[in-house]
């Protein structure tokens, strides 16, 4: 089965030929992109299409790859000795399986999302290369090897914020999801509120694009913050020439707080709308 997006996804014709590359080679697929462009997304649609189970692992910036293996908790053991349990004689009892165990001895295939692995320490992704390639790991305390039923589809998410080490890139299938053009965000405009209005969705995409070109952002406004924009815009029923006659002279966006992140930028839409109108 081949992935082309869902009813709530829309996927560009390289994101499907990406996805269905790196189902076909076996290999994890690795996307990068600006933050807010539906990396994350992207597993749980194609769990959803395929119709595989979708095992989810969220990266922070204090775990550690032995984590997505598994745990082995010495604390417990030593307490539950001390009070004379009956469980202390079982080791298998204080391990506790991580997601890529979950996904390696899982039924059926299963979609395993590791999301954001850049935010982990740089050694991370090579602490994985030999599991996520072989597809199998050592338990050291109770002498199983642990090897994939059947190999899972693995999407890694990476918002750029580290490089990557080569060997870890060499064997994954590479796609940046490139910001959205005008109509490829008309399309995701459309699933995400069906007949909202067209006029709404010109000058509302006009002032956004606008925005974003703006020199000197630390933050570009992203697609999941013109989603929420839109809501705001069509929650408040704001009349309908407040965005058709919206200048850079006369001031920031309307309820900009959806689509500007910070004072800095705030202040640099301010200033420039200044300057405009002294110009003017």
């Amino acid at each position: 089965m081949k992935f082309t997006g869902t009813e709530n996804y829309v996927a560009t014709e390289d994101m499907q030929m990406a996805v269905n590359a790196a189902i076909t080679l076996q290999r994890p697929l690795l996307i990068k992109g600006e933050p807010g462009t539906g990396k994350t997304m992207l597993a749980e649609e194609l769990a959803q299409a395929l119709g595989k189970p979708l095992i989810q692992w969220h990266i922070k910036s204090t775990t550690k790859a032995q984590q997505g293996l598994y745990e082995y908790d010495a604390v417990s053991r030593l307490r539950d000795s001390q009070l004379g349990e009956n469980r202390v004689h079982d080791i298998k009892n204080y391990i506790k399986r991580g997601k890529l165990w979950e996904a390696f001895t899982s039924e059926e295939q299963v979609v395993l999302l590791i999301d954001e692995i850049d935010k982990a320490d740089i050694e991370f992704p090579n602490d994985l290369l030999l599991e996520l390639d072989k597809m199998e790991f050592h338990v050291y305390e109770t002498q199983e090897r642990i090897k994939a039923r059947q190999r899972p589809i693995v999407v890694i998410t990476s918002n750029n914020e580290k490089e990557l080490p080569d060997a870890f890139l060499r064997r994954c299938f590479f796609h940046y999801i490139n910001f959205p053009d005008h109509a490829t965000m008309e399309s995701i405009i459309e699933v995400h509120y069906p007949g909202i209005k067209k006029a709404l969705v010109k000058d509302a995409l006009d002032i956004f694009f606008d925005v974003r070109k703006v020199p000197g952002l630390k933050k570009k406004p992203s697609t999941s913050e013109l989603i929420d924009w839109l809501k705001l815009l069509m929650a408040d029923d704001l009349p309908n020439d407040v965005l058709q006659n919206h200048d850079s002279s006369s001031a920031i966006p309307p309820l900009y707080g959806a689509l500007v992140k910070n004072e800095q930028d705030v202040q640099l839409l301010q200033k420039l709308a200044f300057m405009s109108r002294r110009k003017g």
